[in-house]
């Protein structure tokens, strides 16, 4: 019988064992990549929403009024056919992708009427995948939120003790700023193009590379 996916991850405690907040990694995380991973997630273990039970009320609700709202039921209703394609989640840029043979980094922002988030897939030599994502609590724009994403991901890769990354990102200010083939002028994002300057130095090696937003 083929393993359940569940059978490729382990149980990690967030908290302590007396306030027990449990989530999931892979078993084939290295001790220092599981390390890195687990500090990301005991950091941010208040923000994330890790169980349906984990959301408020209101939440809850929204996200069924969202749901009718781009599925209403009528006369000719017939079951959603749910399609996860997760071998492709990543197809953007895996032309780049085809020739790195190390670790690899996608970032990116969503905004709407409720906010910024943002979000990060690291993925491994081997094509195993490391999300994380956030919502931002303050006022930023657009290129401040994806710059955070950025840097978001950089000192996850830094925890878990990687030396060569590839960052891929649609962003195509922040990766000409970082490449210094543009300049910045923007006070606002100096200090994060600085700031990702600085944890670059942290690794031994990092390229950037823009692809398009779809």
């Amino acid at each position: 019988m083929p393993k359940s996916n569940l059978d490729e991850t382990e149980i990690v405690n967030l908290r302590d064992a007396k306030n027990v907040k449990e989530t999931r990694i892979s078993v084939h995380l290295s001790p220092l990549e599981k390390e890195g991973y687990t500090k990301i997630l005991r950091e941010y273990k208040d923000i994330f929403a890790w169980s349906y039970d984990d959301m408020t009320e209101a939440i809850k609700k929204q996200a069924l009024a969202d749901h009718l709202a781009e599925n209403p039921v009528d006369g000719e209703y017939e079951s959603l056919k749910m399609y996860f394609p997760e071998e492709e989640v990543l197809f953007i840029g895996e032309d780049i992708a085809e020739s790195y043979d190390s670790w690899m980094m996608y970032f990116d922002r969503a905004s709407n009427f409720k906010g910024l988030g943002i979000g990060v897939v690291l993925v491994s030599e081997t094509g195993q995948h490391y999300p994380v994502s956030t919502k931002l609590r303050f006022s930023c724009t657009n290129n401040m939120a994806e710059y955070e994403a950025c840097i978001l991901g950089l000192k996850l890769a830094i925890d878990m003790n990687i030396q060569e990354l590839l960052v891929i990102g649609d962003s195509n200010l922040l990766i000409h700023q970082v490449r210094e083939e543009w300049a910045t002028k923007n006070s606002k994002i100096l200090p994060y193009l600085h700031h990702i300057q600085e944890l670059r130095k942290r690794f031994t090696k990092t390229e950037f590379q823009h692809v398009p937003r779809v």
